[in-house]
């Protein structure tokens, strides 16, 4: 933590989950570092807590990289994930890009700012206020669940690699890591009541990638 500082970063550091959730709220950081371990309350959920009440952007650290702690972490709600011991100046980027990501939404060309999609357009997609609703009911998306909702919708129909959505989202495709993008997947269909095994926004083309389907 006394990297970030020196880069500039105001950092609050807790040593247990509890105390973490209640700074939180007095803080309010503009990104959560969280680690898996914790004394008392597991970092997995503090991140489900986190996520019932705020979307701030969430990098969880785990010291084994373990497939089944991280592919769980990110279902929980984490936008990111590094592996300790990380060194200071991959965690630095990391919170660039996650920061980035909370900045903007990403080019649309002549995409109309608000979309309905849909047989009756209960799914609408306004990428100037960068918020989506389904029928009419706001739907709460972590900075890098949006990002990826709109990078895809940008184009319907057209099949994405995970490759491609790592580069478009989360900024480092050098990682080729396809847990974050099927986590997302995941958590993106579920808070848009796809139904299981039937997406209709969302799908799934098997040994390619994904793309989105507009009605």
């Amino acid at each position: 933590m006394l990297a970030l500082s020196r880069q500039g970063h105001d950092v609050a550091a807790v040593g247990t989950g509890e105390d973490g959730l209640v700074r939180l709220r007095s803080f309010r950081p503009d990104v959560v570092v969280l680690d898996l371990m914790l004394p008392g309350l597991s970092g997995l959920e503090v991140c489900r807590r986190i996520r019932t009440e705020d979307q701030v952007p969430i990098i969880m650290a785990t010291a084994r990289g373990d497939d089944t702690d991280i592919v769980v972490g990110l279902e929980a709600g984490a936008d990111d994930y590094v592996v300790k011991p990380v060194q200071a100046r991959v965690l630095e980027a990391r919170i660039r890009a996650v920061l980035r990501r909370v900045g903007g939404a990403p080019t649309d060309g002549g995409i109309p700012k608000i979309e309905a999609h849909g047989e009756n357009g209960e799914l609408a997609i306004d990428r100037s206020g960068l918020a989506v609703t389904r029928q009419g009911v706001p739907v709460s998306l972590a900075p890098s669940e949006l990002r990826f909702l709109l990078t895809l919708s940008a184009s319907p129909g057209q099949v994405f690699s995970r490759q491609q959505l790592l580069e478009a989202v989360w900024e480092h495709s050098y990682h080729g890591d396809s847990r974050l993008v099927d986590a997302c997947v995941k958590r993106l269909r579920t808070k848009m009541g796809e139904p299981a095994g039937q997406p209709r926004y969302i799908q799934t083309v098997r040994g390619f990638g994904y793309r989105f389907r507009s009605r």
